[in-house]
């Protein structure tokens, strides 16, 4: 497609040209989450930049959290942009009107899915800078057939659910819920090494279930440990286990033999139920699962009769539904923490997301290709 705007560099493989990933050749196949391509170039100098016109598209209330002057202040130098006007989805004649005129949309929570219809629409617009993590609940395939680059806040996500996670692992060995809640109830001193051998975090087995880019994150964080690491993902030889301080295992192996089994690997239909009642029936007596991922990865009924006899612990982060009925025993079993996906950027950290995204935004006025471009290839296989 041409209309004389200046081009932009993409980060694409033709389709042609890619290799199939393990996930078409094995239907049972863990994709990894990581679908960015990280990039770096030279700068160029500053006269060579551009300023596009840009569009906010997000949730007002999501615009009014992670919009912060110092953001507002490089949007505008960065950009031709009305920061009064946040589209939240394109209906309104002011968002028609500069969606029409639009070369970047810079999008977050909230925004609008941008089909067939809505890039009909934008025949200016070039690029999407999402400054949150997952595109999939805006980005479609129709942006793909348009040629549009899209980059993502994903890595800069991925760090605050791999710290929970690390917290957790440490946490969750040390026995902290259980001794807390005896502490609290006895009010005495107690031989906790009798009560609990072996427990501590030294010499105990990890395991990450899926190296996307959070599993990655958290092996890396996990390696200064005494740890042995086990990690479970079909894209993954051996050697680049290896590489990231780990043995590569079948899940089934994995669950079996580890005292911390955390799962990183994304929503798809063939991840559905992946921790199932069969393997959790695998787990170590003691053990803890983390899940930070999506609820739909395990099963949620098998797991909750576990954790309710009190055979296996747990960190949870993610639930389906996203809230839990008021009277689900999760709420009260002192083996589990039970937190309300909180894992990922909130707060503070969402700073760090628009940050990126900016960073992004900044290099494409460069006419550089983003450091984290999304891939319509592995998209679909993808979180």
């Amino acid at each position: 497609m041409t209309n004389g705007a200046t081009s932009i560099p993409t980060n694409r493989t033709s389709p042609s040209s890619a290799e199939p990933s393990s996930a078409e050749t094995n239907p049972t196949a863990i994709p990894t989450a990581s679908t960015e391509t990280e990039r770096t170039e030279t700068p160029r100098p500053a006269a060579a930049r551009r300023r596009p016109r840009l569009l906010l598209a997000m949730a007002p209330s999501v615009a009014a959290r992670i919009l912060d002057a110092s953001a507002r202040s490089r949007l505008t130098a960065l950009s031709d942009v009305d920061l009064d006007l946040i589209a939240a989805d394109f209906t309104t004649p002011e968002a028609a009107a500069a969606l029409a005129e639009a070369e970047v949309l810079f999008t977050c929570w909230g925004s609008a899915r941008l089909d067939e219809a809505v890039l009909d629409a934008a025949p200016r617009l070039r690029a999407v800078v999402h400054a949150a993590g997952s595109v999939k609940h805006h980005i479609t395939d129709a942006c793909w057939e348009r040629g549009l680059i899209v980059s993502s806040g994903a890595a800069a996500n991925a760090k605050p659910v791999a710290e929970y996670t690390v917290a957790s692992v440490l946490l969750a060995n040390k026995r902290v819920l259980q001794i807390r809640d005896a502490y609290r109830t006895e009010r005495r001193s107690v031989d906790w090494d009798a009560r609990y051998p072996g427990f501590g975090n030294y010499r105990r087995t990890i395991g990450i279930v899926g190296a996307s880019r959070i599993g990655r994150r958290v092996l890396e964080l996990l390696r200064p440990f005494d740890f042995e690491l086990l990690v479970h993902d079909p894209y993954l030889t051996a050697d680049q286990a290896n590489a990231l301080g780990a043995r590569a295992v079948d899940l089934d192996e994995l669950v079996r033999s580890s005292d911390v089994v955390s799962v990183h690997a994304p929503e798809l239909a063939a991840t559905q139920h992946l921790l199932d009642s069969r393997r959790l029936a695998l787990m170590r007596d003691g053990a803890t699962l983390i899940n930070t991922a999506r609820g739909s990865l395990v099963d949620q009924a098998a797991l909750t009769a576990e954790l309710v006899t009190g055979r296996l612990n747990a960190v949870i982060d993610v639930t389906e539904p996203e809230v839990l009925p008021a009277d689900s025993p999760l709420y009260d079993l002192s083996n589990v923490l039970l937190t309300p996906h909180i894992a990922g950027s909130l707060g503070g950290e969402l700073s760090r997301m628009v940050e990126h995204a900016l960073d992004e935004l900044d290099r494409y006025t460069r006419e550089l290709p983003f450091a984290h471009a999304v891939e319509p290839e592995t998209l679909i296989h993808s979180a």
